[in-house]
């Protein structure tokens, strides 16, 4: 089986600050990583691949630093890599993205499953698996916790169908369906590896593309940041109006605290 793993590079969030007198996020010389989602997306390609055979790529668009992060991803059991950092696809919004990501996969060609995190650790906007499914002509099943492949036979190990499980909110969804497919995962799907000090001198040797426009056959006019559809308003973090009153007495404090709550309407009298 081969399976195509598309991955984002993000901005260890952990380590953002905040400016005091500006409210800014500081994200100057911040390390990049891959989100949790899309570990457990390359977590269960490798699984499936060391179990049925067969290949993964990883797949990623991004910042140039893109060409350290996407060694983490052939350490942990990628067979090869392509990145997509050419400066015209820099500020590419979701629709961008995911245009790029689908050319992509187009000029890989032989696969039968993409895989992807549900959302990303920034944005956690979820659009990416169906934006790349609608652009491929292909089904997409979201939020998937489980994933088993269905062998044809015992005579052959080949996949043609998967049976997944989802959450629904409250519940849980059973799902068939043939491949090629596109499924977004959650972190419930597994606990990703952490790859060995040899696996990680091995990744430099292990194939990386890097494609631009040209070579995905993508007009520069349709994606980066020109053609984004987006627009940032605000990045500052929230005003918090904190009196910090401290009482001595706890009933007295909490007489006090239930009548603020009262004169903000927060609590109804």
């Amino acid at each position: 089986m081969n399976i195509i793993v598309c991955m984002k590079q993000v901005i260890d969030l952990e380590q953002i600050r905040i400016k005091p007198e500006t409210r800014e996020p500081i994200i100057e010389g911040l390390p990049y990583l891959f989100g949790e989602y899309d570990k457990c997306a390359l977590e269960e390609a490798v699984r499936l691949k060391e179990k049925l055979g067969g290949k993964v790529i990883a797949l990623a668009a991004g910042a140039p630093k893109l060409k350290e992060t996407i060694k983490e991803a052939l350490a942990i059991g990628a067979d090869e890599a392509a990145i997509m950092i050419d400066p015209a696809f820099q500020g590419s919004d979701t629709m961008g993205s995911a245009h790029i990501l689908a050319k992509a996969i187009e000029k890989i060609g032989d696969w039968d499953l993409i895989l992807l995190g549900d959302s990303s650790a920034d944005e956690y906007s979820g659009e990416i698996p169906p934006r790349i499914a609608e652009a491929l002509d292909l089904p997409v099943i979201s939020a998937v916790r489980e994933i088993e492949p269905l062998i044809e036979s015992d005579q052959t190990s080949e996949v043609k169908r998967l049976r997944v499980v989802r959450d629904v909110e409250n519940a849980l969804e059973v799902i068939e369906v043939d491949l090629p497919v596109v499924i977004g995962v959650t972190s419930e799907l597994n606990t990703p590896r952490l790859a060995p000090l040899s696996a990680i001198l091995k990744a430099s040797r292990k194939p990386l593309h890097e494609w631009g426009p040209d070579e995905l056959g993508i007009a520069k006019e349709d994606v980066g940041s020109s053609a984004t559809v987006v627009q940032e308003l605000s990045n500052l973090a929230p005003v918090h109006d904190r009196q910090g009153n401290i009482y001595d007495d706890v009933e007295e404090g909490i007489a006090e605290v239930v009548k603020a709550l009262q004169q903000e309407g927060v609590l109804a009298r």
